[in-house]
């Protein structure tokens, strides 16, 4: 159960990956309304449409073409200005319309191999970007880090004197000086209280009494 709980996990992590491509992801319709044709002023056709716009890795280029009577291929620089397709980077997209995804940073050019298609201004090339928004070939501006401030040492209060005892009010009332502890007291039994001795007396009379009216 954990084992399939985790390769769902994966799976729709890779899934959101792949929509915030997409989403992220800019497409252009090569040409707009004209689409992928013999441009009626020639090559600046499409140097004019690319002008202006920020293409960036992941982008989307739609080449908008019938199938059998235009295609699309990658192609180097030297060829493109050539006009042929002896080192085309990928294969000739023939069916259109066409999708090409720019997966890579720098010059990427398009020609159509159709005879003359491309001596007549059907061509392409653009500059793409790096997915960070930075041109290609271009560093970066470094900027020196702040320096850093160590803080002061923080003094924590030393536990003994933090948890020192109370001295008791009665060191406070003796003073200074060691506290005499009281002297120990003898209890000593009182003596025989006077009702006592009386009782005495009259019980001594009373029996001398009874002895005599005996004799």
């Amino acid at each position: 159960m954990k084992m399939n709980c985790f390769t769902c996990m994966v799976v729709l992590c890779a899934f959101s990956a792949v929509m915030l491509q997409c989403a992220l992801a800019a497409e252009y319709v090569v040409g707009d309304g004209i689409g992928w044709n013999i441009p009626p002023n020639g090559a600046a056709t499409y140097t004019n449409w690319a002008s202006g716009k920020t293409f960036r890795v992941g982008d989307i280029l739609v080449f908008n073409f019938g199938t059998n009577t235009h295609d699309v291929v990658q192609v180097p620089k030297a060829s493109y200005d050539a006009c042929n397709s002896n080192n085309a980077i990928v294969s000739v997209i023939k069916n259109g319309p066409a999708n090409v995804t720019l997966d890579t940073a720098g010059d990427h050019y398009y020609i159509c191999t159709f005879g003359g298609h491309c001596t007549a201004g059907q061509k392409l090339a653009i500059s793409v970007s790096s997915s960070s928004g930075s041109p290609p070939g271009a560093n970066p501006p470094t900027t020196s880090p702040a320096p850093t401030t160590t803080p002061p040492p923080t003094t924590t209060p030393s536990p003994t004197a933090a948890c020192a005892p109370t001295p008791s009010p009665a060191s406070k009332a003796d003073g200074p000086g060691t506290a005499k502890s009281p002297a120990a007291t003898t209890l000593t039994p009182p003596p025989p209280s006077s009702s006592n001795a009386v009782f005495a007396s009259l019980s001594l009379a009373f029996a001398s009494l009874v002895l005599v009216f005996l004799l």
